[in-house]
Order: C-alpha cells, then sequence, then structure tokens
C-alpha cells in the first residue's frame, strides 16, 4: 500500500528564521525573528511539515564544534517552540569542498523528503541566499526569498519574493487556499 506524501517548507535558518550570527558559536547570540515562532504552528496547523535545511560551514572550517552548533540549536528551538520543527538538517562541510549536502546541492532536502515521505512537487524552500533558492529548485520545490540576512542583496528567480518568514508563511497558506 502505498504511503501517504506530506506537504512541507523547508526553511534556511541563519538570516531567515533568526538572526544571522555569522558562525554563530554562542546560544546567547540566537535572536529569532519576532512572529517566527507563530508562523511556525500555523504551518504545523495547516498540515505541513516544517525542516530546517543549514548550511554550517563553521563547523568544517574549524570555526566552531559540533557541541556548538548543537547549543545554538537547541537554543533556537526553545525560542521558535521545539514542536513547530519536525527535524533539522545541516552540512558541516567547507566551500571548495566536494559536497551532495552543501547547498545548493539538494542532498540535505532529498534526505528529509525520503525519511519523511514528502511530496516535493508541493512542498516549497524559504530562505534568503541566491544557494537557498537553487538548493529549493535542484529539489523540485517552489521557493521562496525573504529580505532579511542576504536577501536583499541576492539576485535570484525565486517564486516569491517576501518582506521575511513571517509574510512568506502569510503567502504560501494564501496560495494554498487558492488551489
Amino acid at each position: 500500500m502505498p504511503v501517504e506524501r506530506r506537504r512541507a517548507i523547508f526553511f534556511d535558518r541563519d538570516g531567515t528564521l533568526m538572526e544571522d550570527a555569522h558562525y554563530c558559536g554562542d546560544p546567547a547570540r540566537v535572536k529569532v525573528f519576532p512572529g517566527v515562532p507563530g508562523a511556525l504552528r500555523r504551518l504545523k496547523q495547516a498540515g505541513f511539515g516544517v525542516f530546517i535545511i543549514t548550511n554550517q560551514s563553521g563547523i568544517g572550517r574549524g570555526l566552531i564544534s559540533q557541541a556548538q552548533y548543537g547549543a545554538v540549536q537547541e537554543e533556537f528551538l526553545r525560542q521558535a517552540g521545539r514542536d513547530s520543527v519536525d527535524a533539522t538538517y545541516y552540512c558541516p562541510d567547507a566551500p571548495g569542498v566536494p559536497s551532495k549536502c552543501r547547498k545548493p546541492e539538494p542532498g540535505m532536502v532529498l534526505r528529509a523528503a525520503e525519511a519523511h515521505h514528502i511530496d516535493l512537487s508541493e512542498s516549497y524552500f524559504v530562505g534568503d541566499k541566491s544557494a537557498d533558492i537553487e538548493c529549493g529548485r535542484r529539489a523540485g520545490t517552489r521557493t521562496v526569498l525573504v529580505l532579511t540576512g542576504y536577501g536583499s542583496e541576492q539576485r535570484c528567480a525565486a517564486d516569491f519574493t517576501c518582506r521575511d518568514a513571517v509574510e512568506a508563511v502569510e503567502t504560501i497558506l494564501a496560495t494554498d487556499e487558492h488551489r
């Protein structure tokens, strides 16, 4: 019997859901953007899976440890709402290292899709960098560029461009209602 596929929203973390603290290794520097916890809860209530897809090259570069990344992620989940995120996937690879997981490669999204039975054609990738948008495109999702973090500096063709993650969620939910 075939498994029913679910819809999901994949989010970049740094610069999209929280302030970009540049190789953040200190949980005290985690600041989730206003409105994000409520927006994530709304997605869950609408039946979407919520996943974090994040490059963490600071690990591969030796700037932060796995333990520091873990502590920062725990604080992010505490502020954002642990029950609002189904799973987090991170890639520790530094730029220039052959990698199937480092965005814009879609490896993390494809792993999440397989593990959580996600219909990528009914899903979205939300991020603040062109690598996020390209990752979503390569994985087969629709894409949303947010103008927080590095978003206002990016030149890429996302399906939607929004002021921030809260507006991205509102846009996704409104688009979903009109399908």
